[in-house]
């Protein structure tokens, strides 16, 4: 069965950034025991990458390479928030590369990383861990279904076997 919109797929994947000197550097890795699983066609994925396994099969092996602006964008030196100090009081200062969960006025969750601590202020970088980075991935497709009535309610897939609560 290959890869279109509404089929949960499970996949591993191996992902390097591609440093300036074209160097690649290991970010993180899926295993068959813990794969990535998700509904595709959805928004769940970044398009471009859902684009490249498109029409893939199980068992398919794949590698590819995306640019900043086909993945997390490019870092933006406007996204620094300078936190008041005393929002730590309770906690202690973070240090240096710690990543802070914070939430907005909407509710919407985010993560950012400390880049630099005052006795008045926490400064932090909201882009995204990725943002500017040239993403590199190794991709072989395990398993592709028909997702559930129950998935495609709920907009996530289940798990492999579609059978995963949560």
């Amino acid at each position: 069965m290959a890869i279109e919109n509404n089929n949960v797929v499970a996949l591993n994947y191996k992902l390097h950034t591609v440093e300036a000197d074209g160097e690649k550097a290991f970010v993180e890795e899926t295993t068959t025991e813990n794969p990535l699983t998700f509904l595709y066609g959805t928004g769940m994925m970044l398009p471009k990458f859902e684009e490249n396994i498109a029409e893939l099969n199980i068992g398919d092996k794949t590698s590819f390479t995306l640019e900043p602006n086909d993945a997390y964008g490019e870092k933006d030196d406007r996204a620094i928030a300078q936190l008041p100090a005393d929002m730590f009081n309770e906690t202690g200062l973070p240090p240096v590369g710690e990543v802070l969960p914070l939430q907005d006025n909407q509710g919407n969750q985010f993560r950012a990383v400390v880049v630099e601590v005052t006795p008045e202020a926490v400064i932090a970088d909201l882009n995204h861990p990725m943002a500017g980075k040239t993403l590199n991935f190794d991709v072989e497709i395990l398993a592709v279904r028909p997702a559930t009535e129950e998935e495609l309610a709920h907009g996530h897939a289940h798990g492999i076997d579609g059978e995963s609560g949560h």
